[in-house]
């Protein structure tokens, strides 16, 4: 799932070397969050107008997750 995050990332930046994701355990209802760190410059790249990349960046996630059978959510700090 990192792999997957960092691909659709890496198509979206200028600075690639600036990506990093970070993956927290599993909380109490099976939620695995992985959080997003991209250069300031490329910030408004990764979200979008209103927000539409970020929702689907976190889309294809879900659709990715349930293949796993696993749950994930994406924080983009």
């Amino acid at each position: 799932m990192k792999e997957l995050l960092i691909a659709m990332v890496e198509e979206l930046v200028n600075d690639k070397s600036a990506i990093e994701v970070t993956v927290d355990e599993p909380d109490a209802e099976g939620v695995t969050v992985y959080h997003l760190h991209v250069a300031p410059d490329d910030m408004g790249r990764v979200i979008g107008k209103q927000g539409r990349i970020a929702r689907a960046i976190r889309t294809i996630m879900r659709a990715g997750a349930v293949r796993h059978n696993c749950k994930v959510a994406v924080e983009i700090d």
